[in-house]
């Protein structure tokens, strides 16, 4: 079996429910053509200047970058996409249930950018081992137990089964933690520049093998984690508070400057527990981060 593939057009619901079945979906120009030229842009002059990586895994012919937002400022739509928004909404923020004192309370999550990462795979690179990222959080997959990351992988070039396309185990999501994937079961997320993957931290995936004589393969990967989870990439070291500055709100706030209730990442400020997206504003509003039931 093969991921499935939608168009831009397909609706968020028919999206999501290819990712319940096989842990992953591609979409069709994930992205528009000014947006990925501005992205190649940015980021071609680093990756030129990039170190090979030093081990099987990162890759000996592979050049890798973290750090997106404070490298391109073509990256905020790639967070803002609906596909991916709704895909981490309907994975993510589901409701626990609990007490405060007395009183029953429902809290739903937030989520946050837990990692970005440049990925260009030369020829000569052999297969990355298949893996679950969020193995990073030490997750479990037993039964309802239900996921900490929705991850997208952006095809910056064409993604081909000779360059170097992901490959992924479709409804490997699924699996138990004993249960070891196996190189048959992965396909080839073979996509278009501009396409993206959407994944669970579940599903096992590894960069596939660089067969071709000159292509490349450069990929852009941003996971969404739950907002209560330790940042896999720190992100406040990697993107300047300056920098941080100057994006958008809604990136900002995907970064971790917010708090996911109840109080989750608050800091101090005049002795409240403050909303940390204070340190951004020019000038100032104080929010309570307070329990947020």
């Amino acid at each position: 079996m093969g991921l499935t593939t939608l168009p831009r057009t397909a609706s968020v619901e028919e999206a999501i429910a290819v990712m319940e079945r096989d842990g992953g979906v591609i979409i069709e120009d994930f992205v528009d053509s000014a947006t990925l030229a501005g992205i190649k842009a940015d980021l071609d002059p680093y990756l030129e200047a990039g170190e090979w990586g030093q081990d099987t895994f990162s890759g000996h012919r592979t050049r890798r970058l973290g750090g997106l937002y404070a490298k391109s400022t073509h990256a905020a739509p790639l967070v803002e996409e609906e596909h991916f928004l709704a895909a981490a909404e309907h994975f993510l923020l589901r409701p626990t249930k609990g007490f405060l004192g007395e009183e029953p309370v429902e809290l739903v999550p937030t989520f946050q950018i837990g990692v970005t990462q440049v990925i260009k795979i030369y020829p000569g690179e052999g297969k990355q081992a298949l893996h679950r990222d969020d193995g990073v959080f030490q997750w479990t997959h037993e039964p309802g137990y239900g996921q900490a990351r929705v991850q997208i992988m952006l095809a910056v070039e064409d993604f081909t089964e000779e360059n170097g396309a992901t490959n992924v185990v479709p409804g490997s999501h699924l699996w138990p933690d004993d249960r070891a994937p196996k190189r048959e079961e992965a396909v080839s997320a073979v996509m278009k520049a501009g396409s993206a993957l959407i994944w669970l931290g579940g599903t096992y995936h590894g960069g596939g093998e660089n067969t071709a004589a000159e292509a490349t393969r450069t990929g852009i990967t941003i996971g969404l984690d739950l907002g209560y989870l330790r940042q896999e990439e720190n992100q406040y070291l990697a993107v300047p508070l300056e920098t941080a500055k100057t994006l958008p709100l809604h990136v900002q706030r995907l970064l971790g400057y917010s708090f996911c209730p109840p109080t989750m990442g608050w800091i101090e400020v005049d002795g409240v527990m403050a909303d940390p997206h204070i340190v951004l504003e020019d000038e100032p509003v104080l929010v309570n981060a307070t329990f947020n039931a």
